[in-house]
């Protein structure tokens, strides 16, 4: 959603009907969806319906529910959400429930909407804000971002089983902090601009506040957190982790709008070399983009970059694949991030091709000078192994 020329004047705050986070609490999935419909349809991919199916059935069963479960191609196309509705339609269903990551999940809310019906978010990992919002990516056949979709209401509920999330591998929610930490970082510049946001208008000091919320909760709880779940343990720091990567990023990121790293993110979706890195990942390189352009100060981009660093995040082009590619290959990602309709947009400055390639060459060579700097392991492109990353605090 780029800056229109007309500012707004308004200001919103969009949220789930109901939000939901718990360990074990995918046993009452049944009771909380049965208050929504009489006829649901899961979507999972094969992975997370072995995993689930057995929970979800005895759920449903208490709740006097039928199981339905649809498998999910595994791209969120436009083509497969017209599949999943017209699956929808075909069953008579009246609610859908998204059961596994943010592709699955956004899937789910476009075919919920293509079939005039509800939708229900159940993530198992906490890798993305997708769960709470009312929009979803929409990706080509390839990989490659095409467009965000957006409806006029947020999931009727957000469930979230904190001991999945912790079952995971821990990349997922490593991901999902990258995407969170965006969220304070873009919502501060849009607000700035007094730019629009996605939920339309302004932001509301409410959104900016749960996205600087996020943004706190992350700092002293995510390196705690990573190392709880390599051990599959939910702790404290676990709950709040996956409350500001599921719940107040969603909310922050739409209500508080986009800028610069999503922007990026999505650039980056255009060139193969990137299509190893997850959502997150990307968004991590984005926003140390969004840091240099902003002029921030040298300590707070040091800071962030070792921080995510410590955390296993990217934070050099090397380790997106794209460490050694000539200007033709950056370029490419310089004008997908600067296309008319990207958020890039909503900077309270403009933004030149030039001024986006150097800040990315700039990423490689502030990540490799912290890194070195932190006595932190060289970056390493992704056909090479890379050895495990500190996670002790930050002096």
């Amino acid at each position: 959603m780029a800056k229109t020329t007309t500012m707004p004047t308004t200001r919103s705050l969009l949220a789930p009907g109901r939000y939901v986070q718990g360990r074990g609490v995918l046993a009452d999935l049944g009771t909380y969806v049965a208050a929504i419909g009489s006829v649901p349809l899961i979507l999972a991919d094969p992975v997370v319906r072995q995993l689930t199916e057995a929970t979800v059935t005895e759920s449903f069963r208490q709740a006097g529910l039928a199981v339905r479960f649809e498998e999910f191609g595994g791209i969120p196309t436009a083509a497969e959400a017209r599949r999943v509705a017209d699956v929808l339609s075909d069953r008579g269903c009246d609610v859908i429930i998204g059961l596994g990551g943010g592709s699955t999940i956004d899937t789910a809310k476009a075919a919920g909407d293509n079939a005039g019906i509800r939708w229900v978010s159940v993530p198992t990992v906490a890798s993305t804000d997708a769960p709470t919002s009312a929009l979803s990516v929409v990706y080509g056949e390839e990989g490659v971002f095409e467009t965000y979709r957006f409806y006029s209401r947020n999931p009727d509920l957000v469930l979230v089983d904190t001991q999945l999330v912790a079952n995971a591998p821990a990349r997922f929610l490593v991901s999902g902090i990258g995407d969170a930490l965006a969220t304070w970082i873009e919502a501060r510049a849009v607000q700035r601009a007094n730019g629009p946001t996605l939920a339309g208008g302004m932001a509301t000091h409410t959104g900016i506040a749960l996205a600087k919320l996020s943004w706190d909760l992350l700092w002293e709880n995510a390196l705690p957190a990573v190392e709880a779940v390599r051990s599959n343990l939910v702790t404290p720091a676990v709950e709040a982790v996956v409350e500001a990567n599921t719940l107040l990023s969603g909310l922050g990121f739409e209500s508080g709008g986009l800028a610069a790293a999503h922007s990026v993110h999505d650039g980056l979706t255009v060139v193969p070399h990137t299509h190893h890195l997850m959502h997150g990942e990307k968004v991590n390189i984005g926003s140390i983009t969004q840091l240099i352009l902003e002029a921030a100060a040298a300590e707070e981009i040091r800071e962030f970059i070792e921080f995510t660093a410590r955390l296993g995040l990217p934070t050099t082009l090397t380790e997106a694949g794209l460490g050694h590619v000539d200007d033709e290959v950056l370029r490419m990602v310089v004008e997908a991030a600067l296309a008319p309709e990207e958020t890039i947009h909503n900077l309270p400055f403009s933004v030149s091709e030039n001024d986006l390639l150097d800040a990315l060459k700039m990423v490689e060579e502030l990540g490799r000078s912290v890194r070195a700097e932190a006595g932190l392991p060289e970056p390493r492109a992704p056909q090479e192994e890379r050895p495990p990353v500190p996670a002790a605090r930050m002096a």
